[in-house]
């Protein structure tokens, strides 16, 4: 009987230790892949090139096939076209969800129409289907959060695309406080802001309320006044959502009156204002280009705004958006693909939804190019990503194949 329990003892060491060689096996996992054409959106493509990933989920080496030995050990993936990984520069995904019902639709709470204490990393869902929907699609890196659907609807974050739980996805966890300027921003009729002028004024009371915020030491903790403390200091700048060209301006005069950081969003009339916006050293996150141009806001946008942005020196990037109908999301690649039929060449469309938007973003020291040191973040495709008839066949996520998907 000694002899059988000592015996099982020893199979269970051995399972043990066959099961930690595994994982760590598996996290150690380097990969290299070979690519007929990479942009690496840091330098000029290269032709019959390999990247190599690391352990460590960082690429630790990029370049033509014929100086990149690939060692022995590392996983070989190929691919007609490689990318980085692409980012959406504005989604609501991961908190609004593919079923489009009350529980999975966390991006806007209308109790208030000022709430910037609101976070966006306590809403997420990594293992929503959306995001895992995305990520068939390319997509590694989204900036998500609460809904262009209230005057200050709240924060947003910063995520990839692959992971089980928030502290694994999170790479910003407070990246923007959303601000919605325009017919969006109001509230049904006989409650606040009822008119643009009232949801302008709200926004500059909140700001001047927040100026004298902790001057006396024995003032109770407010949410609000420290999310509004870090945009006065300029730790994090707002979001501000805004179509038409007269919003465009409010949110401009706002940003200079209180010395401000503001990232434009949406901006379908921006081609109105080219001059005021390049002058102003705003960046604009522009609509998904194929989004509705219909209604008072968004009637006049047109294919061409990025390119006419991207011409005069004003940094660019593209979204998937928010619309409060299913699927709640589009698809960053395809919109990217429509503005290069729009005037902007192959490579600013795709530097819209990479290394541009990784700039807008304050993370292009981690994605957005495929460099040395940078995350391990890659798209593979069977063709030019911007063809119709080509696909997503894997997606690197950190250094993991997070999407392995030939349609």
């Amino acid at each position: 009987m000694r002899r059988k329990s000592l015996a099982l003892t020893w199979l269970k060491i051995a399972f043990a230790v066959v099961l930690v060689v595994c994982i760590a096996k598996f996290a150690s996992a380097q990969i290299a892949v070979r690519g007929e054409t990479i942009w690496t959106m840091a330098g000029e493509n290269i032709t019959n090139g390999v990247v190599l990933i690391g352990a460590n989920g960082k690429i630790e080496a990029v370049g033509p096939a014929s100086q990149i030995k690939i060692p022995s050990g590392y996983k070989v993936l190929s691919a007609k076209v490689v990318t980085p990984g692409l980012i959406d520069a504005h989604s609501v995904v991961g908190l609004s969800g593919y079923l489009n019902q009350p529980h999975d639709q966390m991006q806007v709470d209308l109790s208030a129409p000022i709430q910037p204490e609101l976070r966006a990393i306590d809403a997420y869902n990594p293992e929503e289907k959306l995001v895992e929907w995305l990520r068939q699609y390319g997509v590694t890196t989204l900036h998500t959060g609460h809904a262009p659907a209230a005057l200050v609807s709240g924060q947003t974050m910063i995520a990839k695309t692959f992971g089980k739980t928030i502290d694994e996805v999170t790479i910003v966890p407070t990246a923007m406080v959303a601000v919605t300027l325009g017919q969006a921003g109001l509230a049904p009729q006989g409650k606040s802001p009822g008119t643009r002028a009232k949801a302008a004024a709200m926004l500059r009371a909140e700001l001047i309320k927040a100026q004298n915020y902790g001057k006396k030491g024995d003032e109770p903790r407010d949410l609000k006044q420290e999310i509004w403390k870090k945009v006065l200091n300029r730790e994090i700048p707002l979001l501000i959502t805004a179509h038409k060209a007269h919003d465009i301006m409010t949110a401009l005069r706002i940003a200079k009156e209180f010395n401000i950081r503001i990232v434009l969003d949406g901006a379908s009339e921006a081609y109105l204002l080219i001059d005021e916006i390049k002058s102003a050293g705003v960046p604009v996150i522009i609509h998904p280009t194929m989004y509705r141009a219909g209604g008072s806001e968004t009637a006049n946008l047109s294919f061409e705004t990025a390119a006419k942005l991207k011409a005069a020196g004003i940094t660019v990037a593209l979204q998937s958006g928010y619309e409060t109908y299913v699927p709640k999301t589009r698809v960053v690649l395809f919109e990217a693909a429509i503005a290069a039929a729009n005037g902007l060449s192959p490579r600013d469309a795709l530097a819209t939804i990479t290394i541009d938007a990784a700039k807008i973003l304050g993370i292009a020291d981690r994605v957005g190019s495929i460099e040395v040191g940078k995350d391990g973040d890659l798209a593979l495709y069977d063709g030019d990503p911007f063809e119709y008839t080509s696909h997503c066949i894997g997606t690197i996520v950190n250094g993991k194949i997070a999407s392995d998907v030939v349609r």
